[in-house]
């Protein structure tokens, strides 16, 4: 290697590193919802899948913060509006797409629209499903979707603030069908004493809709902040963490 080589590779690190010092210099704001198995309050501790990669990731990088848990609107709002604020788990669709600086997967996963196994609803496609009423969360993706889909709020749509509201809903017979992801939708059946093979109805597969729960960055935050974070997820992935989270979960 030619000295005037290694001086310019010497000082692209420099530069590098100024570079993330200036963008760390800001407070990094990390904000979730109850979103079971992925994020959750377990003992008044944040812990799941999701929360474990997102810990790993920062840990790599060198960033301690601390997470907050709210509902998922207002951590959505944040996420929007905020600078040097970190969302997950969230969906990656085309409608979010501009909307946010994406760090990378945390994990695929599968939405469905759900029915009881005591009231049984098969569709063919989702025109059917809007003679029914839907359980959704407020803002949340499968919300977007239905939306999207021209199905309204207060029609045929019942949007609540936590997705346990929607299980207990379909399980009481308030609700017809709810979207949920598959891993939600199981772990909220067994947390009330269910067999989720035995209560929930896979009606229709919506495999149209975003199958990705991510990490993303808010707009305002410096591409620096947003590289080291892509390059943490990489690094945990290489050296195995990633992978003992995974086998721990699912």
């Amino acid at each position: 290697m030619t000295s005037s080589l290694l001086r310019a590779r010497t000082l692209c690190t420099l530069l590098g590193w100024v570079s993330c010092c200036a963008a760390y210099a800001e407070p990094l704001r990390v904000v979730t919802e109850e979103f079971s198995p992925y994020n959750m309050t377990e003992n008044g501790k944040l812990t799941g899948l999701s929360t474990e990669v997102v810990q790993a990731v920062l840990d790599d990088a060198g960033m301690p913060a601390s997470i907050e848990s709210m509902p998922w609107a207002r951590a959505y709002d944040i996420a929007l509006h905020g600078k040097n604020v970190l969302i997950y788990s969230i969906t990656r669709s085309p409608e979010r797409e501009r909307l946010f600086n994406w760090v990378g997967v945390i994990v695929s996963t599968h939405t469905c629209l759900y029915s009881s196994a005591a009231h049984p609803i098969h569709l063919d496609n989702l025109d059917q499903a809007r003679a029914y009423q839907i359980g959704t969360v407020k803002e949340d993706v499968g919300e977007e979707y239905l939306q999207a889909h021209q199905f309204t709020v207060g029609q045929n749509l019942q949007s609540s603030n936590k997705y346990e509201f929607n299980y207990d809903k379909l399980r009481l017979g308030r609700l017809n069908l709810w979207i949920s992801d598959a891993r939600n939708a199981a772990w909220l059946a067994r947390q009330a004493g269910d067999d989720p093979d035995k209560v929930l109805v896979e009606s229709l597969p919506l495999d149209d809709l975003g199958e990705d729960l991510s990490l993303a960055f808010s707009l305002d935050t410096p591409p620096a902040l947003v590289e080291r974070l892509r390059h943490s997820l990489d690094d945990i992935h290489r050296n195995g963490k990633y992978a003992a989270i995974m086998r721990k979960w699912l």
